[in-house]
Protein backbone atom coordinates (compact mmCIF):
# COMPACT_ATOMS: atom_id res chain seq x y z
CA UNK A 1 0.00 0.00 0.00
CA UNK A 2 0.84 3.38 -0.95
CA UNK A 3 1.79 5.87 2.06
CA UNK A 4 1.58 9.58 2.04
CA UNK A 5 4.42 10.75 3.65
CA UNK A 6 4.92 14.59 4.72
CA UNK A 7 8.38 15.18 5.03
CA UNK A 8 9.75 16.31 8.03
CA UNK A 9 12.61 19.46 7.69
CA UNK A 10 11.29 20.63 4.64
CA UNK A 11 12.16 24.62 4.21
CA UNK A 12 9.37 27.04 4.27
CA UNK A 13 7.46 28.02 1.07
CA UNK A 14 7.58 31.15 -0.26
CA UNK A 15 4.50 33.08 -1.50
CA UNK A 16 4.21 32.13 -5.14
CA UNK A 17 5.07 28.09 -3.71
CA UNK A 18 1.97 28.13 -1.47
CA UNK A 19 -0.11 29.76 -4.04
CA UNK A 20 0.83 27.22 -6.03
CA UNK A 21 -0.04 24.26 -3.53
CA UNK A 22 -3.17 26.12 -2.49
CA UNK A 23 -4.54 26.27 -6.42
CA UNK A 24 -4.07 22.80 -6.55
CA UNK A 25 -5.86 21.99 -3.21
CA UNK A 26 -8.23 23.33 -4.37
CA UNK A 27 -8.51 21.66 -7.88
CA UNK A 28 -8.21 18.18 -6.19
CA UNK A 29 -11.82 17.84 -5.88
CA UNK A 30 -12.74 18.34 -9.74
CA UNK A 31 -9.22 17.62 -11.58
CA UNK A 32 -9.90 14.23 -12.93
CA UNK A 33 -13.51 15.86 -14.26
CA UNK A 34 -11.80 18.84 -15.16
CA UNK A 35 -8.65 18.02 -16.49
CA UNK A 36 -8.85 14.22 -17.47
CA UNK A 37 -9.63 14.07 -21.12
CA UNK A 38 -8.54 17.12 -21.87
CA UNK A 39 -5.13 15.99 -21.67
CA UNK A 40 -5.83 12.29 -22.05
CA UNK A 41 -3.61 11.75 -25.40
CA UNK A 42 -0.85 13.35 -23.62
CA UNK A 43 -0.36 11.49 -20.64
CA UNK A 44 -0.99 8.28 -22.53
CA UNK A 45 1.78 9.14 -24.87
CA UNK A 46 4.13 10.05 -22.22
CA UNK A 47 3.39 7.03 -20.37
CA UNK A 48 3.31 4.78 -23.65
CA UNK A 49 7.30 6.34 -23.59
CA UNK A 50 8.07 5.49 -19.76
CA UNK A 51 7.03 2.07 -19.86
CA UNK A 52 9.13 1.37 -23.32
CA UNK A 53 11.80 2.22 -20.71
CA UNK A 54 11.13 0.23 -17.67
CA UNK A 55 13.08 0.47 -13.78
CA UNK A 56 11.95 2.61 -11.47
CA UNK A 57 10.10 6.00 -12.16
CA UNK A 58 9.71 9.61 -10.47
CA UNK A 59 6.37 10.74 -11.56
CA UNK A 60 6.76 14.01 -10.35
CA UNK A 61 3.23 16.44 -9.74
CA UNK A 62 1.65 12.98 -9.61
CA UNK A 63 -1.26 14.82 -8.49
CA UNK A 64 -4.86 12.41 -8.06
CA UNK A 65 -2.76 10.17 -9.62
CA UNK A 66 -4.43 9.64 -12.67
CA UNK A 67 -1.71 8.12 -14.75
CA UNK A 68 -0.97 5.18 -12.20
CA UNK A 69 -2.81 2.60 -13.45
CA UNK A 70 -1.16 3.34 -16.97
CA UNK A 71 2.15 2.20 -16.15
CA UNK A 72 2.99 -1.24 -16.94
CA UNK A 73 3.14 -3.31 -13.84
CA UNK A 74 6.34 -4.27 -13.66
CA UNK A 75 7.56 -0.35 -13.53
CA UNK A 76 7.93 0.75 -9.87
CA UNK A 77 6.53 3.91 -9.13
CA UNK A 78 7.24 7.05 -6.81
CA UNK A 79 4.60 9.73 -6.85
CA UNK A 80 5.51 12.94 -5.21
CA UNK A 81 3.24 16.56 -5.40
CA UNK A 82 3.13 20.24 -3.39
CA UNK A 83 -0.68 19.29 -2.84
CA UNK A 84 -1.47 17.17 -0.36
CA UNK A 85 -5.37 17.09 -0.65
CA UNK A 86 -3.84 15.64 -4.66
CA UNK A 87 -2.35 13.15 -2.71
CA UNK A 88 -5.08 11.72 -0.43
CA UNK A 89 -6.92 11.58 -4.01
CA UNK A 90 -4.04 9.02 -5.61
CA UNK A 91 -3.65 6.76 -2.28
CA UNK A 92 -7.28 6.02 -2.67
CA UNK A 93 -6.80 5.54 -6.19
CA UNK A 94 -4.08 3.33 -5.71
CA UNK A 95 -5.81 1.46 -2.94
CA UNK A 96 -8.93 0.88 -4.70
CA UNK A 97 -7.31 -0.35 -8.18
CA UNK A 98 -4.57 -2.70 -5.67
CA UNK A 99 -1.96 -1.13 -7.28
CA UNK A 100 1.15 -2.63 -6.35
CA UNK A 101 3.78 -1.53 -8.44
CA UNK A 102 3.65 1.74 -6.64
CA UNK A 103 6.85 2.39 -3.90
CA UNK A 104 4.97 5.67 -2.69
CA UNK A 105 3.62 9.14 -2.92
CA UNK A 106 4.98 12.22 -0.58
CA UNK A 107 4.46 15.38 -0.30
CA UNK A 108 7.39 17.25 -1.68
CA UNK A 109 8.69 20.53 -3.62
CA UNK A 110 9.91 19.83 -7.29
CA UNK A 111 12.65 21.82 -6.58
CA UNK A 112 14.42 19.99 -3.79
CA UNK A 113 13.38 16.64 -4.20
CA UNK A 114 14.47 14.09 -1.18
CA UNK A 115 16.01 11.86 -3.23
CA UNK A 116 19.79 10.74 -4.07
CA UNK A 117 21.34 11.43 -7.24
CA UNK A 118 20.96 8.67 -9.82
CA UNK A 119 17.48 7.38 -7.96
CA UNK A 120 15.25 6.34 -11.03
CA UNK A 121 15.69 5.36 -14.24
CA UNK A 122 12.77 7.71 -15.62
CA UNK A 123 12.45 10.93 -14.56
CA UNK A 124 8.20 11.81 -15.36
CA UNK A 125 6.73 15.24 -14.96
CA UNK A 126 3.39 16.40 -16.67
CA UNK A 127 2.06 19.74 -16.72
CA UNK A 128 4.86 20.54 -14.02
CA UNK A 129 7.23 22.89 -15.53
CA UNK A 130 5.40 25.47 -16.05
CA UNK A 131 3.60 25.82 -12.57
CA UNK A 132 6.72 25.57 -10.32
CA UNK A 133 8.50 29.18 -9.18
CA UNK A 134 11.81 28.12 -10.28
CA UNK A 135 11.60 25.83 -13.57
CA UNK A 136 15.51 25.44 -14.10
CA UNK A 137 15.34 24.56 -11.00
CA UNK A 138 13.13 21.98 -11.14
CA UNK A 139 14.60 20.24 -14.22
CA UNK A 140 18.56 20.42 -12.71
CA UNK A 141 16.60 18.37 -10.25
CA UNK A 142 14.88 16.02 -12.21
CA UNK A 143 18.56 15.33 -14.01
CA UNK A 144 19.82 15.13 -10.43
CA UNK A 145 18.17 12.38 -9.87
CA UNK A 146 17.84 10.53 -12.98
CA UNK A 147 20.06 7.61 -13.65
CA UNK A 148 23.16 7.89 -16.73
CA UNK A 149 21.34 6.77 -19.36
CA UNK A 150 18.19 7.06 -18.03
CA UNK A 151 15.62 9.87 -19.12
CA UNK A 152 13.63 12.86 -18.47
CA UNK A 153 10.49 12.85 -19.76
CA UNK A 154 8.26 15.61 -19.40
CA UNK A 155 4.64 17.64 -21.05
CA UNK A 156 4.26 20.53 -20.96
CA UNK A 157 3.30 23.96 -22.71
CA UNK A 158 5.06 25.70 -25.18
CA UNK A 159 4.03 29.70 -25.26
CA UNK A 160 4.67 31.55 -28.61
CA UNK A 161 7.82 33.45 -29.00
CA UNK A 162 5.86 36.73 -30.78
CA UNK A 163 2.35 37.12 -32.39
CA UNK A 164 -1.13 37.48 -31.40
CA UNK A 165 -0.91 34.50 -29.39
CA UNK A 166 1.74 35.62 -27.23
CA UNK A 167 -0.20 39.10 -26.91
CA UNK A 168 -3.20 36.98 -25.28
CA UNK A 169 -0.87 34.87 -23.34
CA UNK A 170 0.44 37.99 -21.82
CA UNK A 171 -2.79 39.19 -21.36
CA UNK A 172 -4.06 36.16 -19.72
CA UNK A 173 -1.23 35.72 -17.42
CA UNK A 174 -2.38 38.13 -14.48
CA UNK A 175 -6.21 36.28 -14.12
CA UNK A 176 -4.50 32.30 -14.37
CA UNK A 177 -1.41 32.63 -12.22
CA UNK A 178 -3.89 32.71 -8.96
CA UNK A 179 -4.92 29.14 -10.61
CA UNK A 180 -1.34 27.72 -10.64
CA UNK A 181 -1.25 28.12 -14.18
CA UNK A 182 1.13 30.19 -16.46
CA UNK A 183 1.17 31.23 -20.11
CA UNK A 184 3.61 33.38 -21.26
CA UNK A 185 6.27 32.52 -20.08
CA UNK A 186 7.70 29.34 -21.76
CA UNK A 187 9.16 29.73 -25.57
CA UNK A 188 11.07 26.41 -26.51
CA UNK A 189 14.04 28.98 -26.53
CA UNK A 190 13.36 28.96 -22.77
CA UNK A 191 13.70 24.99 -22.64
CA UNK A 192 17.23 24.76 -25.30
CA UNK A 193 19.00 27.71 -23.00
CA UNK A 194 18.16 25.11 -19.67
CA UNK A 195 19.53 22.18 -22.04
CA UNK A 196 22.84 24.26 -23.16
CA UNK A 197 23.78 24.84 -19.70
CA UNK A 198 22.73 21.16 -18.33
CA UNK A 199 25.66 18.38 -18.41
CA UNK A 200 25.21 15.59 -19.91
CA UNK A 201 21.47 15.83 -21.01
CA UNK A 202 20.30 15.36 -24.87
CA UNK A 203 17.39 16.48 -26.32
CA UNK A 204 15.52 12.65 -27.53
CA UNK A 205 12.64 14.06 -28.84
CA UNK A 206 10.25 16.69 -28.98
CA UNK A 207 6.83 16.52 -30.53
CA UNK A 208 3.36 18.41 -30.20
CA UNK A 209 0.33 17.14 -28.63
CA UNK A 210 -3.23 17.81 -28.13
CA UNK A 211 -5.07 20.17 -27.62
CA UNK A 212 -4.40 23.12 -30.25
CA UNK A 213 -0.57 22.27 -30.04
CA UNK A 214 0.25 24.61 -27.33
CA UNK A 215 1.85 21.34 -25.25
CA UNK A 216 4.36 19.44 -26.38
CA UNK A 217 6.13 15.49 -25.48
CA UNK A 218 9.68 16.51 -24.80
CA UNK A 219 12.54 13.53 -23.94
CA UNK A 220 15.75 14.31 -22.52
CA UNK A 221 18.31 11.76 -22.22
CA UNK A 222 21.15 12.00 -19.52
CA UNK A 223 24.44 10.73 -21.03
CA UNK A 224 25.82 7.12 -20.13
CA UNK A 225 29.21 8.01 -19.19
CA UNK A 226 30.51 4.35 -18.65
CA UNK A 227 28.75 3.80 -21.96
CA UNK A 228 30.41 6.40 -24.03
CA UNK A 229 33.70 5.12 -22.36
Amino acid sequence: MADIIKLDGARQLDFDRETVEQAYDRWAPVYDLVFGGVFSKGRKAAIAATNKIGGRVLEVGVGTGISLPLYAPHLRIFGTDISEAMLQKAKKRVDELGLKNIEGLAVMDAESLEFPDDSFDVVMAQYVVTAVPNPEKALDEFARVLRPGGELIILTRVSADAGMRRFIEQRLQPVVRPLGFRTAEFAWSRYAQWLAGARGMELAERRLIPPLGHFSLVRFRKADVAAAA
